[in-house]
């Protein structure tokens, strides 16, 4: 199975949000073990670095984000992703727009987010974290 787990996944993990971390925390160790093929997409790590500014130092968030792409395969960034999210205007939301692309070019059967309804039109089939868990 591969998914593409969205930032804000990360994040409850990372700054241990409750009650979402510990299913977060379940994908990223099945993601260590190589049991599921995770991916991040690649605008997702400058975004946890400012993100996770106010909780960690920079060599912390270096080293978060360090351990973050051993785990994870990074979906690159390119020209080709930018200009199709930007003329996809069934996302309101630019990254949205830019994590569904990244999961179509990586072939990914699951973007994971707590957010599902900011992809509703996604064409990969968007989960929560719970509910990837369930089907594994």
């Amino acid at each position: 199975m591969v998914i593409l787990v969205d930032t804000n996944i990360l994040i409850d993990v990372i700054a241990n949000r409750e009650p979402y971390a510990e299913y977060g925390r379940r994908i990223l160790e099945k993601c260590a073990k190589r049991e599921i093929t995770g991916i991040i997409a690649a605008h997702s790590i400058p975004n946890l670095f400012y993100i996770l500014r106010k909780d960690f130092s920079q060599k912390e968030r270096r080293a978060l984000l360090k351990d973050l792409c051993s785990i994870f395969r990074i979906s690159e960034l390119n020209a080709k992703k930018i200009v199709s999210a930007l003329d996809n205007e069934k996302f309101s939301d630019f990254e949205d727009g830019l994590q569904e692309e990244c999961a179509l070019e990586e072939i990914a059967d699951y973007i994971v987010t707590r957010n599902p309804g900011d992809f509703i039109e996604s064409r990969v089939k968007v989960v929560q974290p719970d509910e990837l868990m369930r089907l594994l």
